[in-house]
């Protein structure tokens, strides 16, 4: 299957495993890279999620659109998330083609929301894990943008929090990302791909 391809095969398919990346530890919880935790938060039905321990993170599930869709929180640090999100995959007969993994994303401005299928891998940790283990990059992608540093501290920089000015308009993107991502199980990844190419969700 060609990467980076936005009319591959698939797209079609319903989502049926969302995985969003991030680190365990409280440590972790309000820093950049953990935004795809933050935004399932903001799901309108997370309180009536009922998260469990297993597949080396905590997972729940909920009925959506007449089917059972599956949430994982991988808790093997961010740089071995693949070895989470496998295991459940097979556990449950999931197919590559209905699962979507949420990640932040240096390339996009703050705010910004894209959904991709497939692609680089961008020096993202848990993506390489993710690419690694299911032996493909051609993988559905939700990517929360949270603008590329001007220094050249990678690190130090994703696993801080947000600026001043970026914390008091993240809900709002947050918000807005869990909308987005509920109208995607509900509607479909391929409606959501064409929608949402690089759409910046902090514009009114």
């Amino acid at each position: 299957m060609t990467e980076n391809s936005e009319n591959s095969s698939g797209n079609n398919s319903p989502i049926t495993l969302v995985t969003a990346l991030g680190n365990p530890g409280g440590q972790y919880a309000t820093t950049r890279h953990n935004i795809a935790w933050q935004m399932i938060e903001k799901l309108s039905f997370f309180q009536e999620l009922d998260w469990q321990q297993k597949f080396k993170g905590e997972y729940a599930s909920m009925v959506i659109a007449g089917r059972k869709v599956y949430f994982l929180a991988p808790l093997t640090y961010m740089n071995l998330s693949g070895q989470s999100l496998l295991p459940m995959m097979q556990f449950f007969r999931i197919p590559m083609e209905e699962v979507l993994v949420i990640h932040d994303e240096l390339e996009l401005d703050f705010g910004v929301l894209s959904f991709k299928q497939g692609g680089g891998l961008a020096g993202h940790n848990g993506l390489r894990s993710v690419a690694e283990i299911l032996g493909t990059r051609d993988f559905k992608r939700m990517r929360l943008g949270i603008s590329r540093p001007e220094h050249p501290d990678i690190t130090s920089y994703v696993l801080g929090n947000f600026s001043p000015g970026e914390q008091a308009i993240l809900p709002t993107f947050l918000e807005e990302a869990a909308k987005a991502l509920e109208m995607c199980l509900v509607e479909g990844f391929d409606i959501m791909l064409r929608k949402y190419r690089k759409q910046n969700l902090l514009l009114s």
